[in-house]
């Protein structure tokens, strides 16, 4: 009984003091919701209006092997809390020595700085600006040893703020799509964040998270105590390559400069990637100079009218639907065709045309006339095929890059309001449609591709701290644009073109091109082609590289062109410059070149029978092994030489990289090709590559070193 009544004793103890907490917690809410409101809200606003953001660092934007395109570096805006104690207290006698210090530093007027300041002062400004632009690191620090700004004067109502400028080391190059940050985004409160280019697509991995800090004036100097930490952005990583680009970028500007044209872009895309390895924008600014103006490659303003290099797109349609083939002749005429009240003319109509020519003939030597009649005669009362077609070779739609402002395709339909009486014919040869010059190079590069389309791409990964965090895989649009036989006839003409047609100016001795020139005329604001008796053109070469094993893809289009206008001589001196400075620093290395050994010399591949011959009287060990054949190459190995067979395919191009000059000739020479050589040595280098089929009466060009 007596443990029952002292247990009931305990809890009433427990009780008790559990409801005296409930009413001292319940009464301390009342007097902070009634009694200390103006207490409590000064504590609240001290809080808002001293908690600040410490930014975080925006990641770089690097080029293919690392180097910086894009990086963010410290600047700073100074400020002054004039309400500070020890500013208040010296401000009378020291304020005019003062106006004066910084009036010099800065190279204002001392008068007006010292009228601003007089004001803020009297207003109890604590956040006074004293020079509206930033400052850099340097200028920083020669600002603080101003003899004004000690500790114990105004020095300790100094205010630093850092925010972080984007410089880009390689000036403008590829500056359009590196891209731009935009302050005002979002409603202005973001700070500075991507907008257009890698710098918008990327902004999620580039921009990182902000911290938190609150301001604290201790002992009169204003310091940012950090609450939360920021957290720096990614570095991405593009598929741009800094050389590539400023090949690109000079030979277009020397084009532009020597055309005063309007404006031109110039692409270099990795043909089994699809990685975009330069991409050059040049448009013509206010004082008449060129400079990255416009992302014209892919965006609104540089999606206009193909003109002839669209003709691949429409005799692959008409091949694909089994139509047509290469060797199909058709009579252009005298270079002039009237076609539901539309005349159209062939380039060089004013020397009486060509008459009969083959497709391929039609193609190589761009015939307006030629490829209207052929795509009239097989689609004409079913237009809807051949547009379907074209549609689904991918050209109606964006290629959905993700950059702000990309161009959108326009291929007119059939039963569209547009759509008139030439329009089939106009389409055929690339008018009345409209095509970024970077999906023209996406669709030339399928045909590199052996029909394997692929989405242009710009971005290979993204690393923080060094470490991979995210890796962008290619992308495959369409698997095959077309059937394999149609793939190889359109491989076929492409190639034509610059060994016999409108781009054979671009032909060199060293490795093949593949491609197709491009004339057009630009309408004026879609209000026709001529304004005040002028007409105004558009020059484009689209091709590939080498063409009988293509690594790159390259595009180049140039509006407004004075003087010449042909897409050979206007765009094609500038694809042959890229390609040549591409194939010299990129691709003309010599593979699987032997390492040599101490002690043992460099042997060239040759005769079998003389090499041993040789090694014999030498002393040297030569181990044949399953070398039955009568050429070897031969590879110095640890303390003797190694030799294998140098097979050789009946009608194919033989590997005579490494060989003496002679054994070569002789070697080439039986294989039924034209050999032009030059240098002395051994084989560094050959234009056609060992395995591909040999045509007759082909040359083949080798460079010994």
């Amino acid at each position: 009984m007596e443990i029952r009544k002292d247990i009931t004793a305990r809890f009433g103890v427990i009780y008790f003091l559990a409801a005296m907490v409930g009413v001292i917690i319940v009464v301390k809410i009342f007097m902070i919701q009634n009694m200390d409101t103006e207490k409590w809200k000064g504590i609240a606003k001290d809080l808002k209006n001293n908690t600040t953001e410490i930014p975080a660092k925006r990641g770089n934007i690097c080029a293919d092997d690392g180097s910086i395109l894009a990086t963010s570096v410290p600047q700073y805006e100074l400020r002054l809390d004039l309400a500070a104690p020890r500013v208040k207290r010296i401000y009378g006698d020291k304020s005019d020595d003062f106006a004066l210090e910084v009036a010099k530093f800065f190279k204002i007027s001392k008068s007006q700085f010292k009228r601003k300041l007089d004001k803020a002062f009297k207003d109890g400004n604590r956040w006074f600006l004293i020079y509206p632009e930033k400052v850099n690191y340097n200028q920083l620090q020669k600002f603080k040893r101003l003899s004004m700004l000690k500790k114990s004067i105004f020095g300790s109502g100094l205010i630093v703020i850092t925010e972080s400028e984007r410089v880009m080391p390689h000036s403008e190059l590829a500056s359009r799509t590196i891209g731009t940050l935009n302050k005002g985004a979002f409603g202005g409160i973001h700070g500075n964040v991507g907008y257009s280019g890698i710098e918008g697509l990327m902004e999620g991995y580039l921009s990182g998270e902000n911290g938190k800090a609150i301001k604290r004036n201790y002992s009169g100097r204003w310091i940012n105590m950090p609450i939360v930490d920021p957290k720096d952005g990614s570095d991405v990583i593009t598929t741009l390559n800094v050389n590539l680009q400023d090949f690109a970028n000079n030979a277009l500007h020397r084009q532009m400069e020597t055309s005063q044209a309007q404006w031109g872009t110039a692409i270099v895309m990795e043909v089994k990637t699809g990685e975009v390895k330069a991409i050059a924008n040049l448009g013509r600014r206010k004082d008449g100079t060129y400079g990255e103006t416009y992302n014209f490659a892919l965006g609104h303003a540089g999606c206009s009218e193909p003109g002839s290099t669209f003709k691949l797109m429409s005799l692959m349609a008409a091949m694909e639907h089994g139509y047509v083939d290469t060797s199909d002749v058709f009579d252009t005429g005298n270079g002039i065709w009237n076609y539901r009240g539309q005349t159209i003319y062939d380039s060089d109509y004013y020397r009486g045309g060509r008459g009969k020519l083959s497709m391929k003939r039609i193609f190589e030597l761009s015939s307006n006339v030629g490829v209207a009649k052929i795509i009239t005669e097989f689609y004409e009362g079913h237009e809807e095929d051949f547009i379907d077609r074209i549609y689904n070779f991918g050209l109606n739609k964006p290629l959905g890059l993700g950059f702000a402002g990309e161009g959108v395709p326009y291929i007119k339909y059939p039963d569209d309001d547009v759509w008139w009486g030439p329009s089939l014919a106009w389409i055929s040869y690339g008018y009345e449609i409209k095509l970024t010059p970077l999906q023209t190079a996406t669709f030339y590069n399928a045909v590199a591709n052996n029909g394997r389309m692929i989405k242009p791409k710009f971005v290979k990964e993204v690393r923080r701290n060094g470490i991979l965090e995210k890796e962008f895989k290619t992308e495959i649009i369409n698997p095959s644009i077309c059937s394999k036989g149609t793939l190889g006839k359109a491989q076929d003409l492409l190639a034509g073109v610059c060994t016999a047609g409108t781009g054979r100016s671009l032909n060199n001795p060293y490795f093949p091109i593949a491609g197709k020139t491009g004339t057009a005329q630009v309408a004026y604001n879609d209000q026709g082609y001529e304004k005040d008796g002028r007409k105004n053109y558009q020059a484009s070469f689209a091709g590939y590289f080498p063409a009988d094993d293509p690594q790159y893809t390259c595009v180049v289009v140039i509006v407004g062109p004075k003087g010449k206008y042909y897409g050979g001589s206007v765009a094609g001196p500038v694809f042959r410059e890229i390609v040549s400075k591409v194939y010299a620093s990129f691709m003309d290395r010599r593979e699987n070149e032997d390492e040599l050994v101490a002690g043992l010399p460099e042997v060239k591949a040759g005769f079998k029978q003389e090499i041993e011959f040789t090694a014999e009287e030498l002393d040297l060990e030569l181990e044949t092994g399953d070398a039955d054949s009568d050429l070897i190459r031969v590879k110095p190995e640890e303390n003797r030489l190694t030799a294998n067979s140098l097979q050789l395919g009946e009608g194919l191009v033989p590997d005579v990289r490494g060989m003496g000059g002679s054994d070569a000739l002789y070697l080439l020479e039986s294989a039924g090709l034209k050999v032009r050589m030059k240098g002395i040595g051994k084989v560094r280098k050959q234009s056609l590559k060992a395995g591909n089929k040999i045509r007759r009466g082909q040359t083949i060009y080798i460079d010994l070193g």
